[in-house]
């Protein structure tokens, strides 16, 4: 059984128990709101900016911070996605897939507990 003071980074654990990246997963579920949103009716309250910031607001010192748009196109980019594929969803859902490194091995991470406790009893 491991402790706090084996000190196991999180990475390790993730990869022992087959989970991916919360980064990629949490830039996978932006991008598939983008598409979402994109997909809605021009007079929609999303898509016609009713939604939107005030830009007459006026914003305190420093750097802005990071819209959702900004960080839609940040993403779009790292990816290399283009915005013309949102429309065909099967092209999308590939593009911005992420998928779980041990899916196959389900059984395993269910007999995990088990497995536990039989290196208890040694």
């Amino acid at each position: 059984m491991a402790s706090f003071r084996d000190k196991v980074r999180n990475e390790v654990i993730r990869d022992r128990v087959g989970v991916a990246p919360i980064e990629e997963k949490l830039t996978q579920h932006r991008l598939r709101w983008f598409v979402h949103v994109q997909r809605r009716p021009p007079e929609a309250p999303v898509r016609n900016g009713v939604l939107e910031r005030v830009d007459n607001v006026k914003r305190g010192r420093g750097r802005p911070k990071l819209t959702w748009d900004e960080s839609v196109k940040r993403d779009l980019k790292d990816w290399n996605i283009s915005k013309e594929i949102a429309l065909d969803r099967s092209a999308w859902r590939l593009a911005i897939n992420v998928p779980e490194p041990y899916l196959f091995l389900s059984g395993f991470i269910s007999s995990l507990p088990q497995l536990a406790w039989e290196k208890r009893l040694c």
